[in-house]
């Protein structure tokens, strides 16, 4: 197994985000600067979102892009299967090592508890630990959160501490519709998987944590991925880009005949990597704009700029 495994694991629920693809890029810089071994994972868990034409279109998108992986659903590999909806066996066997409980609050009941956590989510008060669930009702499954702080150091973001028995409280494991949690569906991958280095959206920073505590309980045997946070991706403004702002998804720029060279560049130049003058790039290009000992230590966030495509 190569000393360096870093993974990609977009949830095909829609067309590719150029943020998305964006960070789909600096995953890959970083494992491919340090001679590692790249995964592509596809996060379809969710059953009511995900379809198989969005994946098709999102793998076709990424290698238009001229990103390539070592492992995936469409190549094989040694640690599959590599989507999610295929490895629920290996979700349920951890589940049964946790001690869990049945929770039948509603999204209504859960909408309506007082935010007054540092994560900006509700912490949930432990309505149902004690068995206090209402029959009849589909019953999600909670993980009792051991007491303790869960700490880390994020290659960008620096030192992150969070108390999940405060901040969160007992977090779902299983919905009520029977669909697994995206909390554990991760830890159970990565640790399967031999990640050993996680890029993702600082979007998920405060979800790190949470996995940290649910790897540490099934497998406190094994080191703790490497994490690194990287920016959302900014538009005009200077705020983060939405589809508000009439920003195309990766397919579309493809459909319109956009050179991929000129798509790369313009996610390349929104975070420093290359000067505001390059127009076209190619990905192994790239790789000598990047220290092979941090790849991603040259970011600078910047509004992402679309001319001349």
């Amino acid at each position: 197994m190569s000393a360096v495994r870093g993974r990609y694991a977009p949830s095909p629920t829609g067309p590719l985000h150029l943020g998305n693809a964006r960070t789909a890029l600096l995953a890959w810089l970083d494992v491919r600067a340090r001679g590692g071994a790249f995964v592509m994972r596809v996060e379809d868990v969710d059953f009511t979102r995900a379809r198989p034409e969005f994946e098709a279109r999102l793998l076709l998108d990424l290698r238009w892009l001229g990103l390539d992986w070592d492992e995936g659903p469409d190549v094989g590999g040694p640690f599959g299967p590599y989507r999610q909806s295929e490895r629920g066996d290996r979700y349920a066997a951890a589940l049964a090592r946790l001690d869990v409980y049945a929770c039948t609050c509603t999204r209504r009941e859960l909408r309506a508890l007082p935010v007054t956590s540092m994560t900006g989510e509700p912490v949930y008060p432990g309505t149902c630990r004690n068995g206090q669930s209402h029959p009849g009702r589909p019953a999600a499954i909670r993980w009792r959160v051991p007491a303790g702080e869960v700490g880390f150091v994020d290659r960008l973001c620096g030192e992150h501490h969070q108390d999940i028995v405060r901040d969160v409280g007992d977090f779902v494991l299983r919905r009520g519709d029977g669909a697994w949690a995206y909390q554990l569906a991760v830890v159970v991958d990565d640790a399967d998987m031999g990640v050993t280095d996680i890029v993702r959206g600082a979007d998920l920073l405060d979800s790190t944590p949470r996995q940290l505590h649910l790897l540490r309980a099934l497998h406190p045997e094994l080191p703790a991925p490497r994490f690194a946070h990287v920016p959302l991706i900014l538009g005009a403004g200077g705020a983060k880009l939405s589809k508000r702002d009439g920003a195309p998804d990766l397919g579309a720029l493809r459909e319109a005949g956009a050179p991929p060279a000129r798509v790369l560049a313009a996610l390349a130049r929104s975070v420093g990597l290359v000067p505001p003058d390059v127009r076209e790039v190619r990905p192994h290009e790239l790789l000598t704009a990047v220290q092979a000992d941090d790849p991603l230590a040259r970011l600078k966030p910047q509004p992402l700029d679309l001319a001349g495509l």
